[in-house]
């Protein structure tokens, strides 16, 4: 299981890099990711919300964990790789299409 997880972590850590605006770095415990959104243009917290109600991807917005999370998201990789791939694309999808909110 260890080893499936490192995957994981290496398919969220790549694909989130490859979204444009977004900068991650690897996780080194648990299976969450805490990625960089604020060359995205968008507030943490509407980010998420719109991921969620317009490309059906649940992140949290950074600042629900301290007023320091603003300008991060964090997402976990407790899912399958196919999963996790097809929300990276998903959340390509929107980012490419929505100029900040």
């Amino acid at each position: 299981m260890r080893a499936e997880f490192d995957k994981r972590r290496k398919l969220v850590t790549e694909g989130l890099n490859a979204l444009p605006g977004v900068s991650a770095i690897a996780p080194k415990g648990a299976f969450y990711a805490y990625p960089n959104v604020k060359e995205t243009g968008w507030k943490a917290k509407p980010l998420a919300s719109a991921l969620l109600d317009d490309a059906g991807v649940a992140v949290i917005g950074g600042p629900d964990f301290g007023v320091l999370g603003e300008g991060y998201i964090r997402l976990s990789y407790a899912n399958s790789a196919e999963n996790i791939s097809k929300a990276l694309e998903r959340m390509k999808t929107f980012l490419e299409k929505r100029a900040a909110a």
